[in-house]
């Protein structure tokens, strides 16, 4: 068991509330959440990685709380700290750096931008692993949106992540560009060794990670997906 999550958060906004209350036990390499918008898939994601502190309950990665809030126990361990990979939906990169400098971003401490002409190998490793070394150089703005993708998928592999967490990475992209960049993913994975944590709502995306099936609505893990997939839903860590 690779992620072991039992949270509950209450948010509040616009005279509205809604009540997280999400428990995991991830033992497959790779695990697909999925289930309508708005169920609460993204808010889970931000919680394993550190970027949503929940009311109560335990984010446990790879056997070490990272984060507890149960009783008098209290432990929050910096999202930094955590070493997990997380792309986003939007892949959230920097406009002014390049393909290069965004890869190596998090490779260093501070907010100060990487040297343009600085070569780490860890960045250089990544840059012709996912076949982005011929656009190390360009802008975001300059490339296209499967080469934007890799970049993202680049900058959270670098660092060496304990585990990394997908939101819908592939939405915007074309059918054929998909599955060209799932195998891609699939062989990365496969070599880095590295456990996956995928919102999507592709029946294909399903298929091929979907180890494990979460399906959450409501803010909560109700039953099975409805993408066909033949992965057993798992009940909650004892």
């Amino acid at each position: 068991m690779w992620l072991d999550v039992d949270i509950q958060r209450r948010m509040r906004a616009a005279g509205q509330v809604f009540d997280l209350r999400v428990a995991l036990c991830c033992t497959a390499p790779q695990v697909v959440l999925c289930g309508p918008s708005g169920a609460g898939k993204s808010l889970t994601l931000r919680a394993v990685a550190g970027l949503l502190r929940p009311d109560h309950g335990h984010v446990r990665l790879h056997g070490e709380d990272v984060f507890r809030r149960t009783g008098q126990a209290r432990v929050d361990v910096p999202a930094r700290r955590r070493r997990i990979g997380y792309v986003f939906q939007d892949y959230a990169l920097f406009p002014f750096l390049s393909v290069r400098q965004n890869v190596a971003f998090g490779l260093q401490g501070g907010w100060l931008n990487p040297s343009p002409d600085r070569r780490d190998e860890r960045v250089e490793r990544w840059l012709h692993a996912l076949r982005i070394d011929g656009v190390a150089d360009s802008l975001p703005g300059e490339i296209s949106g499967g080469q934007r993708q890799r970049t993202a998928l680049a900058r959270a592999l670098a660092p060496g992540p304990q585990a990394l967490l997908l939101d819908e990475p592939f939405a915007a992209l074309d059918h054929a560009l998909r599955d060209h960049l799932r195998s891609e993913l699939q062989h990365v994975l496969a070599q880095a060794g590295i456990p996956l944590l995928l919102i999507s709502h592709d029946p294909q995306d399903v298929a091929m990670f979907g180890g494990q099936v979460f399906r959450i609505d409501g803010g909560r893990v109700v039953g099975p997906d409805e993408a066909g997939s033949s992965s057993p839903l798992t009940p909650p860590c004892p």
